[in-house]
């Protein structure tokens, strides 16, 4: 069974680059009329207690959300972002926790759930035993949200291609287990023979045992055209502790969302960086 907790790391810089990605994105699929759908294959609990004793324990939402929180003059996506954010605290501006955070943070699913429209719909995915029945609990009212329990890669088989024909996938594992990137190659390939329009969205941390490049290399290896990948590091990559970076692969990115996060990422790099360490990528593994 896995082990890992989002709890003990909500709202860190991870998940705020990730989110900000994930609002750019969403917000370039709502510029048509028609509906799109949002797939996520490994939803989590969809909110956190930043008040709680797991959060708390090692602060990580200090160096991430608790840098733009309240942030006045931010570009228009992360305005976005913590209007989210704000959505889930009672649309306060400023909801302080201790540390000068929100108490609730959103996941991904809250994040997605907060830009839908009118005929928008969700898909979530979750096998965690723990996590699983918060997720449920969380969007158990709400029609246009499905919460699946089990393996989420399975649902690239069993739920596309959607009636919507248009709409991202996102695919956000742990990374415990060794054999997760060639999960994530079969998910693409298998995502992509039944719905080769829809866009699918890769999240990946960069550390020293998760070896970004190689997730690089098998996704280029699988022919996919058109694959964009933005990265976000706030400390320097050869520092051997922790984490160092996170980064998002989007396949068959809506168009011009390459020059959008090259507007946005040097933004969120100077509010999160470490002493001005790390950098602000964008760049084509696969142009289309």
């Amino acid at each position: 069974m896995l082990s890992y907790r989002h709890a003990f790391h909500a709202g860190n810089f991870a998940d705020v680059f990730k989110h900000v990605v994930l609002v750019v994105l969403l917000q370039a699929l709502a510029r048509k009329d028609k509906p799109y759908v949002y797939l996520d294959t490994h939803a989590g609990a969809g909110r956190y207690d930043l008040h709680s004793e797991a959060a708390r324990k090692h602060r990580e939402f200090t160096s991430g959300i608790a840098r733009v929180w309240g942030e006045r003059e931010a570009p228009a996506p992360v305005a976005a972002y913590l209007g989210a954010v704000a959505a889930l605290n009672g649309g306060a501006a400023r909801m302080a926790a201790p540390g000068g955070v929100p108490r609730w943070y959103p996941g991904s699913p809250r994040i997605a759930h907060h830009l839908l429209r009118n005929g928008d719909r969700m898909v979530l995915g979750e096998m965690h035993s723990s996590e699983a029945p918060l997720l449920q609990r969380e969007f158990a009212h709400d029609r246009c949200v499905q919460v699946v329990r089990g393996d989420g890669y399975h649902l690239l088989k069993s739920h596309l291609p959607p009636a919507e024909r248009r709409g991202a996938v996102l695919i956000d594992p742990s990374y415990e287990r060794r054999e997760e990137i060639d999960h994530i190659a079969a998910a693409l390939r298998e995502g992509h023979q039944r719905w080769a329009t829809g866009i699918y969205v890769i999240w990946y941390p960069v550390m020293s045992k998760v070896p970004a490049a190689a997730l690089h290399r098998r996704i280029v290896a699988a022919g996919l055209p058109k694959v964009l990948c933005a990265e976000l590091c706030v400390l320097p990559e050869d520092n051997p502790l922790g984490m160092n970076g996170a980064g998002m692969i989007i396949v068959n990115p809506p168009f011009q969302l390459d020059a959008e996060l090259q507007q946005v990422l040097p933004w969120l790099h100077r509010r999160l960086a470490v002493d001005r360490q790390g950098r602000a990528e964008v760049r084509w593994l696969a142009p289309g």
